[in-house]
């Protein structure tokens, strides 16, 4: 009897099997047609075709609704710095500190209204709170809210606008 237990546990053993690595195509196919439907509702398209704008809008793409999160650092959620780190890295392969408080120390201080593509861009929302994003084309931003996830918005917004604290520039001239 107990022969034929064993026997019949190795059989079930061989049978089932505990692998999940077949599965592993369909979950790619989900999130495949997951992000494509992601990209496809994107409301936001660049009027500008420079290649600075051009790879950041490829990188936008990427991360677009990806929720907020504070300390987040994946598309599962993101909070600012993060979000304007990792584009700078894979956009410009430039790496930046994660934080604002030392991104707002790199490159050299432009004014609002010669902001361009590439240039970070901070805003003072609270005391002793900060703000960051990307300047995708003129007047607009790429970052990360707590209501929108990754969006870009509009420098004119009166939000912004009111809380504007300076723009950084980083790559080269």
């Amino acid at each position: 009897m107990a022969v034929c237990t064993f026997f019949l546990s190795l059989l079930l053993l061989l049978f089932t099997g505990c692998s999940t690595k077949k599965a592993a195509p369909h979950e790619q196919s989900v999130k495949n047609e997951q992000t494509s439907k992601k990209i496809s509702k994107i409301s936001y398209k660049p009027k500008s075709n420079n290649w600075i704008t051009v790879a950041l809008y490829e990188e936008y793409k990427k991360w677009y609704k990806t929720p907020y999160k504070y300390g987040g650092l994946t598309p599962d959620g993101v909070d600012c710095s993060s979000l304007v780190q990792q584009i700078y890295e894979d956009a410009f392969g430039i790496h930046i500190p994660r934080t604002t408080k030392y991104q707002v120390r790199k490159g050299h201080k432009v004014s609002k209204e010669s902001a361009r593509a590439g240039d970070l861009v901070f805003f003072k929302i609270g005391y002793n709170k900060r703000h960051a994003g990307i300047i995708i084309e003129r007047g607009k931003f790429i970052h990360t809210s707590q209501k929108h996830g990754v969006s870009v918005s509009q420098l004119s917004n009166p939000y912004w606008k009111n809380n504007y604290w300076q723009s950084r520039r980083i790559l080269p001239e």
